[in-house]
């Protein structure tokens, strides 16, 4: 069953999921650690990164599938691509570093 846009429109699913799968891969790695280096215990360790993952999930959903518009989609050139995807490989990484500040500073 594919995923529809809100005009009933089919939209390509894997970028939904790929955004979902490293949500969920981000949100339970580094969320109970991180919950536990700020002083959180209990069932905050688990809820707070589960509460992150699905919120996120929802943005992705509206972002990706509800909102999406596939007849408008082009060619997009090859410099701007790679202009993108450096772009999220320097924020990726500055993602990264700043989920692992708690851990070093102690």
């Amino acid at each position: 069953m594919p995923l529809r846009n809100r005009d009933g429109t089919a939209v390509d699913a894997v970028p939904f999921f790929v955004v979902t799968a490293m949500v969920a891969l981000v949100c339970f790695s580094f969320g109970p650690i991180y919950a536990i280096a700020i002083g959180l215990d209990g069932p905050a360790v688990f809820g707070l990164p589960t509460v992150t993952c699905v919120a996120t999930v929802g943005v992705a959903y509206y972002r990706l599938v509800h909102t999406a518009r596939p007849e408008i989609r082009g060619e997009i050139p090859a410099e701007q691509r790679i202009r993108g995807l450096f772009y999220a490989a320097i924020v990726g990484a500055a993602v990264l570093v700043a989920l692992s500040l708690p851990l070093l500073v102690r």
